[in-house]
């Protein structure tokens, strides 16, 4: 059973005004085979790219507002999304004039509000969030990263985030079990299993919620080599204001390219957990 086929709860805080800040700035470096002409975001997983499978996975608990944080060939992002358009619509197009492109139908499933923000070709992740700052309009918005793919209860997420009154919260996931798991004794191996059966520590697996004064009070645009991972978050767990979302479902950063081959086998396969979405 796909996540498509479970029951999700609606967030008992309205989701559709809250910003969500996608990090799509990336090379990946590391995905050579997959995207050497692209940046990450557009990675293709089942047809679409993978910026898109993020988006679908908010837009299904109802948030419709994308702040993209571009960096790397960013221009092909925001490409993808307008050639979409066209290519879906009918329009008209005055080759003469001032008038705006016309656009006469518009079968686009989705109902989003993308704004795409040139926050630098190498600036640091924490950076580029402050850059983004004059989009984030609301009392708290969503941060995830433009790689990472997930069966996340986001609603969930953002109802224990509003409930705990702190500045913010991650969604801690486990990592993917890469090797064989082994119980030893002495010198014998008494157990060994191809893929962990029990984890019991947490990564960060982004799908953030943080309160607006975050932004203010632990970024600096400026500041263009500062992770968020780093300094930001770690001044954040100092001053206690850190929570975590415990996700124990599906998660995977795609990093590399056995990642990505993962993910499309899964898609093929029709056992993609995070598809929450229906088509």
């Amino acid at each position: 059973m796909t996540a498509a086929d479970q029951q999700s709860h609606p967030s008992a805080v309205p989701t559709a005004d809250i910003p969500v800040v996608i990090l799509c700035g990336g090379m990946g470096t590391r995905l050579r085979e997959a995207s050497e002409q692209l940046p990450k975001g557009l990675v293709d997983v089942g047809g679409r790219p993978i910026l898109w499978h993020i988006m679908k996975t908010y837009s299904h608990y109802g948030f419709r507002r994308f702040v993209l944080c571009l960096g790397y060939k960013g221009d092909m992002i925001k490409s993808y999304f307008l050639d979409s358009r066209v290519r879906s619509s009918d329009l008209t197009l005055h080759t003469n004039g001032s008038k705006p492109l016309e656009f006469h139908t518009d079968t686009s499933d989705e109902d989003w509000e993308i704004t795409f923000v040139e926050t630098g070709l190498t600036t640091a992740t924490g950076a580029r969030i402050a850059r983004a700052a004059k989009y984030l309009d609301a009392p708290r918005f969503a941060l995830t990263y433009g790689d990472g793919i997930g069966a996340v209860d986001i609603s969930a997420a953002l109802d224990q985030h509003v409930a705990s009154g702190l500045t913010g919260t991650l969604t801690g996931v486990h990592p993917s079990g890469r090797y064989g798991e082994m119980q030893v004794v002495g010198d014998v191996v008494k157990e060994f299993n191809e893929k962990p059966t029990t984890q019991t520590d947490y990564v960060n697996g982004g799908f953030f919620f943080f309160e607006r004064s975050f932004v203010d009070g632990y970024l600096d645009a400026d500041r263009t080599e500062e992770m968020l991972e780093h300094a930001p978050l770690g001044r954040l767990a100092r001053d206690g204001q850190l929570g975590v979302y415990k996700h124990e479902g599906y998660w995977l950063g795609m990093d590399t390219f056995r990642d990505w081959k993962e993910l499309n086998g899964l898609w093929d396969a029709g056992k993609a957990e995070w598809k929450v979405w229906k088509d």
